[in-house]
């Protein structure tokens, strides 16, 4: 199983961890208008969002591609 993790950029990374370089790099009025979710764009927050992320797999989905175009650049 380590074999098939070794090349997965996201791998050791929380989802928490991903959100907050996000939210860093973009700030939450442009990560709203970059993925269209309610949660990122009235009263947004960590917790919240992250509760809806980890129940939401196409918004999870959308976040950790977002991550890889941006700050790890592939």
């Amino acid at each position: 199983m380590t074999g098939t993790q070794k090349n997965n950029p996201l791998h050791g990374l929380t989802l928490e961890t991903i959100l907050n370089q996000l939210v860093d790099h973009y700030g939450w009025e442009k990560l709203g208008q970059l993925i269209d979710i309610k949660c990122f764009k009235q009263d947004p927050g960590i917790k919240s969002s992250l509760k809806f992320l980890r129940t939401t797999p196409w918004a999870r989905t959308r976040v950790e591609e977002l991550y890889l175009r941006t700050i790890v650049k592939l």
